[in-house]
């Protein structure tokens, strides 16, 4: 089954997290599909984070013009950090089914997972939204339109397994479940594009390290979940397009940037209960951290050199960027920090700014991504430190079970233990993402890496394809 003359192409777009070229000889499925079609090393934007990387493939633009300068950042006009936001309405520029429902007739599109998918222009989706319930406990589940398809999805694939998308319990089941989901709504609905988010390699190599055995055993793990949607998509004369965010590269040395600032005098907080949380409102500086970036938000400009000149001093930072700086990574934003860090190899930011443990904020041990002013991938692992951890996630489990409220206060106070990071451009071919394409016309046969802002573009020639 093809496109015949007139008829729009459709289009499969996969985002397989992690992906790079020499973990292919892992995953039979893809490396077929590779084969018989075509294959490119990607570049990622900077910073190569979900959030922006994805945002640059579906408008093709970069992220001093999209906006999203990382996961999240400090929301100037509202004075609060936040990370994870989920309105498409934050990404500008337009998005690629929005282009392409202007030039072919009949589009429709469902977005499977990827980020800002609230409030986006897609006909079907699919994005992870736990139910908050009124006395302050969370329970798994998705935000779905139309919203008939939800009990249909719940039905046939049980409830969105949430606790299996991220922390410590996170694994192959939450990958295996966007699968599924993707392979019904081909079928139900039969969109011109739909674009399916498969996160599971991103666990296991932070984890364990991405060269780990645990790594290649997730990586023949999300092939073989995804055997299912491949299979559909070639029997119904579908192009596929496999993406990868970002590689991802051994990590070894978490960088106290906020410490940092605190000590030099620039970061304040406020207590609660004995608890110390950073004040934005009051701090000089301070910084937003985000795998290997850091936005760092300086209030006073007679501050910035000082404070470029602090962190460029620390161990671990390769770099710091001021607002000229930043002009030649496409970083410069009005969302971004006065200054942003850039991680050494091997090294990432951590979001830490207490200095005694015995004072750290509430949502520290715990799996809180909202609250916390920046990323935190110890999340992603039991405390190795604490011998109960185990345990007291069995407790709260039970206590959840039992329809109670419940703390799950398993996440270790430090990075020692995360072995993989991303973030910064990559520094060796290995680490490089990469783009597969069924339709070997789809690809040129030049060597050199597609900047990821071509993703966009490919979609819309996927459509025009006569296969």
């Amino acid at each position: 089954m093809c496109a015949g003359p007139g008829v729009t192409q459709r289009v499969l777009l996969v985002n397989v997290v992690g992906l790079t070229q020499p973990l292919l000889r892992h995953m039979p499925n893809l490396s077929a599909l590779a084969a018989r079609g075509g294959l490119r090393a990607l570049s990622p934007v900077f910073p190569a984070v979900t959030c922006s990387v994805q945002s640059s493939m579906v408008t093709g633009l970069m992220p001093n013009r999209h906006g999203i300068v990382g996961n999240g950042w400090y929301f100037r006009d509202l004075g609060e950090i936040l990370l994870w936001r989920q309105s498409n309405k934050l990404v500008m520029g337009e998005k690629v089914w929005e282009t392409a429902a202007g030039r072919f007739e009949g589009y429709r599109s469902a977005n499977v997972g990827w980020w800002y998918a609230m409030n986006a222009s897609n006909d079907v989706i699919i994005t992870p939204r736990p139910v908050y319930h009124q006395d302050g406990r969370k329970s798994p589940d998705c935000y779905v339109v139309p919203p008939e398809l939800h009990d249909v999805l719940t039905e046939k694939l049980g409830t969105f397994p949430l606790f299996q998308y991220w922390g410590p319990t996170a694994d192959i089941t939450s990958s295996r479940w966007l699968v599924n989901a993707s392979v019904e709504i081909l079928q139900r609905y039969s969109p011109t594009l739909l674009t399916a988010y498969v996160p599971h390699l991103d666990y296991d190599f932070q984890r364990f390290g991405p060269h780990s055995p645990l790594a290649i055993a997730a990586a023949a793990e999300v092939d073989a979940a995804l055997a299912p949607l491949l299979s559909y998509a070639d029997e119904h004369g579908m192009t596929t397009i496999v993406v990868s965010e970002y590689g991802i590269s051994p990590a070894d040395n978490p960088v106290d940037i906020n410490r940092l600032l605190r000590r030099e005098g620039y970061l304040r907080v406020y207590t609660q209960q004995g608890r110390e949380y950073l004040d934005p409102w009051t701090s000089r500086a301070f910084a937003v951290a985000d795998h290997q970036a850091a936005h760092i938000y300086v209030r006073d400009e007679a501050d910035v050199a000082r404070v470029a000149s602090a962190v460029s001093d620390l161990d671990g930072v390769d770099t710091v960027l001021d607002r000229n700086a930043q002009q030649a990574l496409a970083i410069d934003h009005p969302r971004s920090g006065e200054l942003v860090a850039i991680a050494e190899p091997a090294a990432w930011f951590t979001y830490y700014y207490w200095l005694d443990d015995g004072r750290a904020p509430e949502f520290a041990p715990c799996v809180d991504i909202h609250r916390k002013p920046g990323y935190d991938p110890a999340e992603l692992l039991m405390n190795p430190d604490d011998r109960a951890a185990k345990a007291k996630a069995a407790a709260a489990l039970a206590t959840k079970a039992l329809g109670l409220r419940y703390t799950m206060n398993v996440v270790a106070l430090n990075g020692a233990a995360v072995r993989g990071t991303h973030g910064r451009l990559p520094d060796s071919d290995e680490e490089r993402p990469v783009v597969i394409s069924s339709a070997a016309n789809l690809l040129s046969r030049s060597s050199s890496p597609m900047p990821a802002t071509v993703v966009r573009d490919l979609v819309l020639d996927a459509h025009r394809l006569q296969t």
